[in-house]
């Protein structure tokens, strides 16, 4: 199958070694990957902080920039969510509106396409570790993925998946809201760890890495030996 990757900005900016393992573990499943090096943001900050002129204008060069026969598939559920569900309001009476419809339909995050699309019944990754799987809101609330990414890790040898109390409850990133309300971010943060603690977990995985920045800043400054993991890196180990 011949796919659109796209790769969030902040992977890109952050740990763009994340990005080729994407291209890595979805040419293992038989995917012809074409990736537009012209990429920059799905437009989601902009959305959020209520900048839709601007917002608008980064949809329009997503839907420029990939092709719309083939399917996008999305390293972020937050950037899938987006393009998928929040361009309805921005190009609602506009020329863009077919084109996003035809996207619409295509587009899917990492985990949600290996197991929705390709169907995808082993993995040969190997990791050894305890792990637990961060629900960010986007992946949960706006894209009903959760069984997806848990059946992916389950099939990586050598991890053993736990789960943490009270899953569905944020973990305090938001985007902005964790600069504009960043005692009560803080608050969020340190409960969600200290459920993962719990479980007695060393790995924590996520689909999305701005919920892995945002508590892996919070446990590096208190010395706390959890490692984080987007769940491309993890699909990507031992081979």
């Amino acid at each position: 199958m011949k796919i659109e990757l796209f790769i969030p900005c902040f992977v890109d900016q952050f740990s763009p070694d994340t990005g080729f393992n994407m291209v890595k573990v979805l040419e293992k499943h038989g995917c012809k990957v074409n990736y537009n090096i012209e990429q920059t943001c799905c437009g989601l900050p902009g959305f959020n902080a209520g900048h839709w002129e601007d917002a608008r204008e980064l949809g329009e060069k997503v839907m420029n920039e990939v092709a719309l026969d083939r399917t996008l598939v999305c390293g972020a559920s937050s950037c899938a969510a987006m393009i998928r569900n929040s361009y309805d309001l921005l190009f609602q009476n506009s020329s863009y509106h077919n084109k996003y419809r035809q996207l619409q339909k295509k587009t899917f995050e990492l985990s949600e396409f290996l197991v929705d699309v390709l169907k995808v019944e082993s993995i040969d990754a190997k990791l050894n570790g305890r792990a637990v799987y961060l629900d960010s809101c986007h992946a949960l609330n706006h894209c009903q993925i959760k069984s997806q990414p848990r059946k992916l890790l389950q099939m990586v040898e050598g991890l053993e998946l736990l789960e943490i109390p009270s899953p569905d409850e944020c973990c305090g990133f938001g985007g902005t809201f964790s600069v504009n309300y960043s005692e009560m971010s803080i608050q969020m943060a340190e409960q969600k760890v200290k459920n993962i603690l719990q479980t007695g977990a060393d790995i924590l995985v996520s689909t999305d890495y701005t919920c892995l920045m945002h508590l892996d800043g919070f446990m590096k400054k208190r010395e706390i030996p959890v490692r984080v993991m987007h769940i491309a890196d993890v699909l990507a180990a031992g081979w």
